[in-house]
C-alpha cells in the first residue's frame, strides 16, 4: 500500500495526475547564518555527499545528479535496490554518501565518481548508501504540492528501507540542539525545512542550510606549475560567478595526493586557453596556465579575507554534479 487513499481530503486535493516525469529539478537549500528553533520547521542532517534523484517507471530505474548526469553505472547497487521495491512508479530525492568512520565523507565518495561501468563500481571498496528525504511522484500522481511532512509519510510507506537505502531522520522544532549535536559529531551541519512547504524545484527560502564548517564550490580558472618534488601542478586558481563576472577568489595548494594531482592535470590540460578567464580580482601568479572555467571543485576554508580571498583553503574534491554557472559566493 502506498497510502495515497489514506490522505486527508485537504491534502489529496493538491495531487495532480501525471506520468512519471523524465526530470524534476531539485529543490536547493539557501545558506543562512541564522540558527533557530521553531516547531513549524524540521531539521535534518546535512550530508557530505552527492545529491541524487531517482526515477522508477515500471521496470526502468534512472539515477540522475542535480545537473542531470546519469548515475546508473556509478551506483548500480542503488539501481538494484530501487528496482526491487514493491512500489513501481515513483520519483525520490536524496543524497548518496560514503562513510569514513561515523562521518559521511565526500573525499571517500570520490573513489566512485567518474566510474560508469557497473561491474567496476560493484568491485569498488567504497560502499555507498542512499539517504532519501523526499518524494515528488507516486503512482501516477505528482506530490510536489503536498506539504513536506505528508510527503515524508508517503515516502516511508512507498519504500522498503533496507541497506543501501536509508530514510533520513528529522527532528521537529529544536533546530538549536540539532545544530549543536551535528557540529559536535563533526557533521557538515543541518538542513532546516518548513514543515508544510511544497517541493519548489529551485533554490528555496523554505529550505535553509546551517553549516558547521565553511566550504563551498569554486570554478577552476587556471593552475600554477609544480615546485620541488610536487608533480603535475602546484595550486588551483579559483573563482566564482557574480553576474557576468568570474571573480578571482585565491588559490589552493593543499589537500592533494599524487593520484589527485594526476587526475586534475588530466582534466585541465585539454581545456587550457591563452587568456585568463577572471574578469574581476587581481591574480598575482607569474607563469599561470589558464583554462576554460568548466571544472568545479569543493574547497574548505577558514574565512574570507577583507580583500575577498580565501584564508587557509584546502581541496576537498571534484564536483561533477555542479554546473560552473551555478557557482556563486555563498557567504560574506
Amino acid at each position: 500500500m502506498t497510502d495515497l487513499a489514506a490522505l486527508p481530503a485537504s491534502v489529496s486535493a493538491v495531487l495532480r495526475d501525471e506520468p512519471v516525469p523524465d526530470w524534476r529539478a531539485p529543490t536547493l537549500a539557501t545558506l543562512t547564518e541564522k540558527r533557530f528553533s521553531d516547531r513549524d520547521w524540521i531539521f535534518e542532517r546535512k550530508f557530505d555527499g552527492m545529491r541524487c534523484l531517482a526515477f522508477r517507471d515500471g521496470d526502468r530505474v534512472r539515477l540522475l545528479s542535480r545537473n542531470r548526469q546519469p548515475l546508473n553505472g556509478t551506483y548500480p547497487e542503488l539501481v538494484d535496490a530501487l528496482g526491487a521495491q514493491h512500489t513501481t512508479r515513483f520519483v525520490v530525492d536524496g543524497e548518496v554518501v560514503a562513510f569514513e568512520g561515523r562521518r559521511t565523507s565526500f573525499a571517500r565518495l570520490q573513489g566512485r565518481l567518474g566510474i560508469t561501468d557497473p561491474e567496476v563500481a560493484r568491485a569498488s571498496p567504497v560502499r555507498v548508501f542512499y539517504y532519501l528525504f523526499d518524494l515528488m511522484h507516486l503512482d501516477g500522481k505528482s506530490t510536489t504540492d503536498v506539504p513536506l511532512l505528508w510527503r515524508k509519510r508517503l515516502l516511508r510507506k512507498a519504500i522498503d528501507f533496507d541497506d543501501p537505502l536509508r530514510c533520513t531522520p528529522h527532528r521537529v522544532g529544536d533546530g538549536i540542539t540539532a545544530y549543536r549535536q551535528a557540529c559536535e559529531r563533526g557533521d557538515e551541519g543541518v538542513i532546516a525545512k518548513l514543515a508544510d512547504s511544497t517541493y519548489d524545484g529551485r533554490r528555496s527560502p523554505n529550505w535553509l542550510k546551517f553549516k558547521c564548517v565553511r566550504d563551498q564550490e569554486f570554478v577552476v580558472g587556471g593552475y600554477t606549475a609544480p615546485k620541488g618534488s610536487r608533480i603535475e601542478l602546484g595550486a588551483l586558481l579559483l573563482g566564482y560567478h557574480d553576474g557576468r563576472d568570474l571573480v578571482y577568489a585565491g588559490k589552493v595548494g593543499t589537500g592533494f595526493d599524487e593520484a589527485t594531482l594526476r587526475r586534475l592535470h588530466g582534466r585541465l590540460s585539454p581545456i587550457e586557453q591563452d587568456a585568463a578567464p577572471f574578469t574581476r580580482g587581481l591574480v598575482r601568479e607569474n607563469g599561470a596556465r589558464w583554462v576554460r572555467p568548466e571544472l568545479v571543485v569543493q574547497i574548505g576554508f577558514s574565512e574570507w579575507t577583507r580583500d575577498g580571498k580565501l584564508r587557509h583553503p584546502r581541496y576537498l574534491g571534484l564536483r561533477t554534479d555542479k554546473e560552473p554557472a551555478d557557482v556563486v559566493r555563498e557567504t560574506r
